[in-house]
């Protein structure tokens, strides 16, 4: 079974990676909230409970790989015939075991060094558990992309309600707040942006598998994307604006060069594949913040 959920982990949920993404996720948004707050660097006091957090957020986000891949095993024997379970390479079981391990171990964490987020905590898991059952609508919901998408994707917000409800509580911080909002939906776009943009092709490109631009057609759907781009920079811009105004302008030319290549391939589709591009300023985005929030604790303000 191990030689088995290598192969899987190795492609379809690399570990390490995973883990780093979790800590970035859970830090990003704890520290954007506790700078735009005020609290000071002298303040901040990492310990069992941070590291619970960003091992959840790896665990949560495992489920959801697990579980979605369950759900589409039918669909992906047709369609991505060469991905681990489809092909025979891992069992069901193997996938099954290894995640229900997992999650105990982040039940446990969170019981633990976490008690007081408890609540959150069990929110995040039965959006998931609903999630992997469709909310019990899957003959609806199953077939309709748009469907799947408004059901499914606002789990990011989620994950970010656990993080920002464990800051605010740990800090003793106003629960209401432009701040909390905008956090609550900045890791949120880009999640949208990117599920939307992967299923956007050109139409030489398009097959049997469903997407936005066969539904929709490719312009609508990057049109549709180059807004949410534009709602999710503005999150951006609020969250950074007290913090570090070249960050303000680093973002303001990213969402430029991303906005120019919309528009590049909404007069011509076959000169990239959009979710490529997509995928690139998401990285440099994300990577700004950070340095945002590192580069504030470091030197202040600028």
């Amino acid at each position: 079974m191990i030689k088995r959920l290598h192969i899987y982990f190795k492609e379809r949920y690399p570990i390490l990676p995973r883990l780093v993404l979790g800590v970035i996720l859970f830090l990003e948004i704890h520290f954007i909230i506790l700078l735009n707050m005020g609290v000071t660097w002298d303040e901040v006091k990492l310990g069992s409970a941070e590291i619970t957090g960003a091992f959840t957020c790896f665990a949560f986000l495992l489920w959801l790989r697990v579980a979605d891949d369950l759900k589409d095993f039918e669909t992906d024997k047709r369609l991505f015939p060469d991905r681990p379970l489809p092909s025979g390479r891992v069992y069901k079981k193997d996938v099954m075991t290894a995640c229900v391990i997992v999650q105990l171990i982040a039940v446990a964490l969170n019981v633990i060094f976490m008690r007081e987020n408890l609540i959150f905590f069990v929110i995040l898991y039965i959006y998931g558990y609903l999630m992997s059952k469709w909310f019990f609508k899957k003959k609806k919901i199953q077939p309709s992309l748009p469907l799947a998408l408004v059901t499914h994707n606002p789990v990011q917000a989620f994950i970010n309600l656990y993080i920002i409800s464990f800051t605010i509580q740990k800090y003793q911080l106003p629960a209401f707040s432009l701040t909390n909002i905008m956090a609550l939906w900045t890791l949120y776009f880009p999640a949208l942006i990117w599920e939307v943009s992967r299923k956007i092709k050109a139409p030489k490109d398009e097959n049997d598998y469903t997407t936005y631009s066969k539904l929709f057609g490719y312009k609508k759907s990057t049109r549709f994307v180059l807004v949410l781009t534009i709602l999710d920079i503005i999150t951006n811009f609020i969250l950074v604006w007290n913090l570090n105004k070249i960050s303000v302008l680093v973002l303001a030319l990213l969402v430029s060069w991303m906005t120019w290549k919309f528009v590049q391939f909404m007069k011509d589709p076959e000169r990239f594949v959009l979710v490529s591009k997509v995928e690139l300023y998401t990285y440099l985005q994300e990577s700004t913040m950070l340095l945002t929030i590192v580069c504030f604790i470091i030197f202040g303000k600028i």
